[in-house]
């Protein structure tokens, strides 16, 4: 009975392993590439800073191999953000042979808007928010207190919330991938929407790190997606 549980789902282990391998081997490239460019993807997102407050003169490593850690992992994660089209669509084409023809169609939509929306998210953190939050956390510097962030941990510090905002931009794709699993219908998140909007300020307050402005500006596209996410179910499912 075992040996006969495992020949049955043995093509879709191999077939898994070969998506995840295609996945690694994505995210490895694009690390490449960004390391190669890391000084100037570095230069640039440290710009931001020195802009924040005329007091920042310069960042800081405190140990040796700090500095070089740091360009690792800001390669790794460029990478990872850089390789999100193509870990959607390996993930697509391995449920793929399970859908209908029209199914297919629509989960290849799925992917191009989730990407998308993950590159939306991507640039309305660099150029919307992240200026907010660092002219926010800056403004506590005074010429009796000099702002000395680390190399290091102020890069993960960019990327991370870059990828934060893009993740959180796939509010539509996930409420349409729910939607055509039948977990889920817009019915609910139509009746449950304040809870929702709730839950999106408290993420929104989170991701801002407390600061009002940023709060607000974060909190208004999040309920747009939302309702859009609503739209695109009824469009994908009709009536539910």
């Amino acid at each position: 009975m075992l040996e006969r549980t495992i020949q049955v789902f043995r093509p879709h282990h191999l077939e898994l392993r070969r998506r995840i391998i295609r996945i690694f081997l994505a995210i490895i490239l694009c690390s490449g590439v960004a390391y190669y460019f890391s000084e100037e993807i570095a230069a640039y997102l440290i710009a931001p800073l020195y802009s924040a407050t005329p007091l920042m003169k310069k960042l800081v490593y405190t140990n040796l191999p700090e500095a070089f850690i740091a360009y690792i992992k800001l390669s790794l994660l460029v990478g990872l953000a850089a390789s999100f089209p193509v870990i959607l669509y390996q993930l697509w084409s391995f449920i793929a042979p399970g859908l209908k023809k029209n199914e297919k169609k629509i989960a290849f939509t799925v992917v191009f808007w989730g990407s998308l929306l993950f590159a939306l998210g991507a640039f309305f953190a660099l150029f919307g928010m992240l200026p907010r939050m660092l002219a926010y956390f800056m403004s506590y510097a005074s010429e009796s207190l000099e702002p000395l962030p680390r190399l290091g941990r102020y890069l993960t510090f960019v990327i991370r919330t870059v990828i934060a905002f893009g993740l959180a931009f796939q509010i539509p794709f996930l409420m349409v991938m729910t939607g055509k699993a039948n977990i889920v219908s817009a019915q609910y998140f139509r009746a449950k929407r304040i809870y929702f909007y709730g839950a999106i300020t408290v993420i929104a307050f989170l991701l801002s790190a407390g600061d009002l402005m940023a709060t607000v500006l974060l909190t208004i596209p999040l309920v747009l997606l939302y309702e859009s996410g609503i739209l695109l179910m009824r469009l994908f499912r009709g009536r539910n």
